[in-house]
This record gives structure tokens, sequence and C-alpha cells, in this order.
């Protein structure tokens, strides 16, 4: 009885000693997470915020410096150079009040966020005039893949702009500025190119590509001041406190209020430009997958109105109705796009222009097979021309070396005209001794004959053959061999 507690009470001692362990492991790796990922011990308040206030102001040398940059980014995008608009983003000025807009809403500081809305409203204004002068003046003022790429924002630009505003507010925070991420998020959030997209936009006519230019430089903004805006209150800045308890009430219901606005487009903004990516991608997965892998669809252009909910489908050559009703049918089965009005337009003389050109391609690739054929011939003639006269020296060189030397070449070409079932003929001459002591030579022919000839046909022929080779040669004595 006392061994069987002594046992119980040993498994629950082991028991208790795998909880114990197990508790410490998670205890353990919690505390390394928490110290791996915490970074409010690092952070230096005073030091942050009069920094973000220095980045505010904008006169002087930062507006000189905006100017600048705006034309090496308007130049970069004409060029379609990315290393140059590269360049001008890690020159401008413009994410200071940005900064200060996100820091003001958290802080309580209604003072800087006046500062701050100012001086980016002069920003903006300031590039939006200097990039539409540039591309008013500039002779050249193509559609390049540079600007292109800035007038149709998708959720990825959503998030680069967030989470580059985390990283840049985490990187101002710590103590000692982490200037190579600062250059990062300037660059990842390309706030400069949209402006001078916009700027592009106004000066060419295109007021779609200046709106669509100006949503992508309106989302940056938002989601970078609403990093800053989180990340500070994570951080727990402390809030200013104003004297007056009227006044103090007063801003910060204000600031609340100014917090709840900047919420409510980013998040409408999310959500729209997240359906807008699902509708894009659902829509280029169509095209791809039942038209451009369709060898006998030619689509010449396409385009996708949202609004009117429309797609439309430009072919050269005709389309059957089959074909009409599979890919109305097919576009059903992609989600958002599903409730779309598919239009599909024909070209038929486009159709024909295909398949005269189909021809011409196909006579002239002719006209070259026909060349080449001629030319091959010509080339197999030269060699024969030239292993007949080959045949002739070596025959001759023979002749002259030994005037019994047989005309070997003549004679085979000869006998296959007198004899078609002559498939080959070899010569040879042939050593025989009758009594042991004296040596004859006697020429000896073999032939191989067409196998399909009955026997009786070449036992005549070899005769005929013989009689012929032998006054053909001068000789008496021949040997045939089959």
């Amino acid at each position: 009885m006392e061994e069987k507690l002594n046992s119980e009470e040993s498994v629950e001692q082991s028991k208790q000693a795998v909880q114990d362990d197990a508790k410490g492991l998670w205890v353990s790796s919690k505390k390394f997470i928490v110290e791996l990922l915490d970074f409010r011990h690092d952070t230096d308040q005073e030091a942050t915020i009069e920094a973000i206030k220095g980045d505010i102001p904008f006169k002087g040398a930062t507006a000189w410096i905006l100017i600048c940059s705006i034309f090496v980014a308007s130049i970069g995008l004409n060029a379609n150079s990315t290393a140059v608009v590269i360049g001008a983003m890690l020159i401008s000025p413009l994410m200071g009040p940005i900064l200060g807009i996100g820091m003001s809403i958290a802080i309580n500081d209604i003072d800087t966020l006046k500062k701050s809305m100012i001086n980016l409203a002069t920003m903006i204004v300031l590039s939006l005039l200097t990039a539409f002068l540039f591309f008013a003046i500039f002779p050249l003022k193509e559609e390049t893949s540079e600007l292109l790429g800035r007038v149709k924002p998708d959720i990825r630009d959503v998030l680069i702009a967030f989470f580059g505003g985390l990283a840049l507010i985490i990187a101002r925070t710590k103590k000692g500025t982490i200037a190579s991420v600062i250059f990062g998020v300037a660059i990842a959030t390309a706030l400069m190119p949209p402006l001078c997209t916009a700027g592009w936009g106004l000066a060419t006519g295109k007021y779609h590509f200046f709106l669509g230019a100006m949503y992508l430089f309106t989302i940056n903004t938002i989601f970078i001041a609403l990093a800053t805006f989180v990340v500070l209150k994570l951080l727990g800045f402390t809030m200013i406190r104003y004297v007056n308890s009227v006044k103090r009430k007063r801003i910060a219901r204000l600031a609340s209020f100014i917090a709840v606005l900047v919420m409510i487009p980013a998040v409408f903004t999310f959500i729209n430009v997240y359906q807008d990516s699902i509708i894009n991608a659902n829509y280029k997965k169509f095209l791809k997958e039942k038209i451009d892998d369709n060898k006998d669809l030619w689509l010449q252009r396409e385009d996708i109105d949202r609004d009117a909910k429309t797609i439309s489908l430009f072919f050269n050559g005709d389309i059957t109705d089959a074909t009409e009703t599979f890919l109305r049918n097919e576009l059903k089965t992609y989600p958002k796009i599903d409730s779309y009005l598919l239009l599909i337009n024909e070209n038929k003389a486009r159709s024909v222009d295909r398949v005269v050109d189909a021809y011409d391609r196909a006579i002239a690739d002719l006209d070259e097979k026909d060349n080449v054929i001629k030319g091959l011939h010509k080339e197999i003639d030269d060699l024969k021309s030239i292993i007949s006269n080959l045949n002739q020296r070596i025959e001759q060189d023979a002749t002259n070396r030994d005037k019994n030397t047989v005309p070997f070449s003549s004679i085979i070409k000869e006998a296959k005209i007198r004899y078609n079932g002559i498939t080959g003929m070899s010569f040879s001459k042939k050593l025989v001794s009758k009594d042991f002591i004296k040596i004859d030579t006697i020429p000896e022919i073999s032939i191989s004959w067409n196998k399909k000839l009955a026997d009786s046909i070449v036992t005549k022929k070899e005769k005929e053959l013989k009689g012929w080779l032998q006054k053909e040669l001068s000789i008496k004595n021949l040997i045939i061999k089959k």
C-alpha cells in the first residue's frame, strides 16, 4: 500500500515538473518576443517632436529644394528613367508636414496641425505649378510607363504607404535617427511622382490622369499620417495640456473629430482600392485564360468601364455566335465581374487583311524554298561533274601505267543502261593456276541483281552481259560472280 502511494506521488511530481517546464518555456519565449519587438524603451519623445516640428516649415531653401526635386522627378518621368525619379524622391521635403499632421492629431497640438496643413497645401500647390510649367513648356510629352504607373492606385499602394509610414515614424522616435530608413521610406511611398504626373495631366489636358495621380498622392498622405498617429498613440506620447479647461476640451474634441475624419476616408479608400484590385485581377485573368490563350481569337484592344459595368472587346475577324455565348457564360464564373455586360465588336476587314498577309507570307516562303531547291540541284550537278572528272582522271592514270586496265566507270554506266536489273557491280583481277606452275590473271566481275527478278531471267541476262563485256573488253576469259 505504501509503495503504491509513493508511486502515485512520484507520477504527480513528474507531471508537475513537466507543467513547470512548459510554463517556463512559454514565459521565456514570451519575454524574448516582447524584448525583440518592444521599441518603447528606445524612444525620445522630446527629440522626436522637435525633429518633426523642425521639418514642417516651408520657406527659403526648403522651397527651392522642392522646386528642384519636382524638376528632377518630371524629367525622370518624361525620360522614363527610374533612377532619376528615385533621386528626386531622396531630396524631396514633402514628408515633414505629413508627419506633422499625424503627430499633432496624436498629441492634441492644434497649432502644429494648422501649420502642417498650411505648409502641406503650399507644397502641393507649388509642386503642381512647377510640374505643370515644365510639361507645358517642354516639347516632349509622351505617355511613358513611369507616368502611367502613377495614375491607377491599387491595394498594394495602400499597404506600401501604411507600412512605409510605420517604418518612418518608428525610425523618427528612435534615439538617433536612422537616416537609411527615412531615405528608404521616401523612395517606397513615392510622394513626388504622383504630383508630377498630376501636373503632366493638367499640362496635356488629360484630367483623368490628374485625378488618378492626385488620388494616389492622397492615399499616401492619409496612410502615412495614420501610421504616425497610431505609433505615437501606442507609444503613449504626452498630450498637450491647455491651461484653459474650456479650450482644452474644445481642442481635444477638435483633434478627435479630425482623427475620425482621417480614419473614415482611410477605411473607405482601403475598401474601394481593394475592390478595384480584385476586379482588375479577375479581369486580367479572364482575358488571359479565355482570350489570349485561345489561338482562334485575335484581340485588337479591350476596355473595362467600372462605372457602367461593361467590358468591351474589339476583335479582328469574325466572331461566331457560339464564341460570343461561350465568352459571356465564362465571364459569369469570375467574381466581381460576373455582373458586367460583355460587348463584343468584330472587324471583318481586318480578317481579310489577315488572310492576305498569310497568303503573301506563304508565297514568299514558297519562293524562298524554290530558290533553296534550285541551289541544291545545282550543287548536286556540280558534285556529279566533279566525281565523273575524278573517275576519268583515275582511270586515265591507271591506263597510262597499265595498258590492260579496264575503263570501269564507262563500263558500269553502259551496263546499267543495257541491263536495268543491275543494282551493283564490282571489278577485280583474279590469279588462277591450273597446273600449279603457270599463273594466269583472269578478270572477275561481281554482279548484284534486283531480288524481284526471277532466277531464269537473271541467268539469261548474265549470259548476255558476259558476252557483251568480253566484246567490250576484248578478252576471252571472264568470270561472272553473283
